[in-house]
């Protein structure tokens, strides 16, 4: 800066500024082209490190991973195999780096939370697996609340209860009333990814010797018996009411005992749940 400075203000010439501060003349003159300010801006070193690495791919190799990823929009595991048909030597590590600099690679939300696999339990009696979600309902008026919804797997009996929010919290005491109305307890919970079923409903849940299983990515069927209830209670008893809440939690505590003890199910041999329940 101070070498530009006496340049630029000075007047003095770069082979002056040169045996004055030590260094060569080509110097002075980078630095002048590289500080526009005159000598009023620090200059920055240049790094040494080399530009590329001696073992660093072709640029040959380098297109036909990006092209065979573009090609057919396969996975990096895919295109690492198609490359070593076709006689390309390159490996997957390397496939999966270059594909991560060219952006073709989807890469996992920074948010997204981690949830261990817990294999599908059997269930043989009521509570082994209970799925819970939620509804989410907009009335005529623009007002919008929403609906926890629970079923056994084994026995069929189902819960439902309105709020005017979904989080954890409400999660926990929707399971609780639940549990407390089903009269068998529950051995595990499971839903799909929502942040209302995040990590503190998994450990709260772990206090009430509950285990919590959330729902495999992208399997559609993984949660298909309380997606089914949720629009069986839509159409016989939600698809009616256009009103305030309490109109909906009115309707809904009249249907389930017809749901749970008079309404047959194909899936439990034209049984109702409370038939199911007592035969445990």
């Amino acid at each position: 800066m101070e070498a530009v400075r006496l340049v630029k203000y000075r007047g003095w010439s770069t082979r002056q500024v040169a045996r004055h501060t030590g260094y060569s003349q080509s110097v002075i003159v980078q630095w002048c082209k590289k500080d526009p300010t005159g000598g009023w801006q620090r200059i920055s070193t240049k790094s040494s490190r080399p530009h590329s690495h001696p073992k660093a791919l072709s640029r040959k190799t380098v297109e036909a991973i990006v092209g065979q990823r573009v090609k057919h929009r396969r996975c990096a595991e895919v295109v690492h195999q198609e490359l070593v048909n076709n006689g390309l030597v390159v490996s997957l590590s390397s496939v999966k780096r270059t594909l991560k600099r060219a952006g073709l690679l989807k890469e996992r939300s920074p948010w997204k939370r981690y949830h261990s696999h817990i294999e599908r339990p059997v269930a043989e009696k009521p509570g082994d697996l209970v799925q819970i979600d939620t509804i989410h309902i907009m009335t005529r008026d623009k007002e919008k609340f929403y609906i926890y919804t629970l079923i056994d797997l084994c026995s069929r009996w189902a819960y439902a209860k309105v709020y005017a929010r979904i989080n954890t919290h409400n999660s926990l005491r929707f399971v609780r009333q639940a549990q407390k109305e089903a009269g068998f307890g529950f051995k595990m919970i499971q839903s799909d990814h929502g942040s209302e079923f995040s990590t503190w409903f998994t450990e709260n849940l772990g206090k009430l010797e509950v285990n919590h299983r959330h729902s495999r990515v992208r399997q559609s069927n993984d949660n298909a018996h309380i997606e089914r209830f949720n629009r069986t209670i839509q159409e016989e008893c939600l698809d009616r009411i256009y009103k305030h809440p309490r109109y909906y939690q009115k309707a809904i505590d009249g249907y389930l005992p017809y749901y749970n003890t008079e309404r047959l199910h194909l899936g439990i041999k034209l049984k109702t749940p409370a038939e199911m329940i007592t035969s445990y």
